[in-house]
């Protein structure tokens, strides 16, 4: 699994939150994709797995223990972000609040 920085995932990727509902309606990255990690394994077609896959959700523990899982239970090659959703928001990334 590799790690990056909020600030390297680059514009457009396919980023994938999965934290809680209640987190995701306080504040997301703009353009995720959520997912819960409760909900991983039954929705894991709505993930392209030949393009580079991010993963994100509050400071990087979850989104870590998903990658780990699509990594060791399917093969792909994941990106975790550190820091999360957290550090986005810190690095002043653009954001979504409902």
């Amino acid at each position: 699994m590799q790690n990056v920085q909020p600030t390297e995932v680059p514009a457009g990727a396919q980023l994938i939150d999965v934290r809680e509902n209640d987190e995701w309606a306080t504040v997301h990255a703009e353009g995720a994709t959520h997912i819960p990690m409760s909900e991983i394994t039954g929705r894991i077609q709505e993930i392209d797995p030949d393009r580079d896959i991010y993963v994100i959700c509050h400071l990087g523990g979850r989104s870590a223990q998903v990658c780990q899982y699509l990594e060791n239970s399917l093969g792909w090659d994941v990106i975790n972000v550190e820091g999360g959703t957290d550090k986005w928001e810190a690095d002043d990334l653009p954001v979504v609040r409902d």
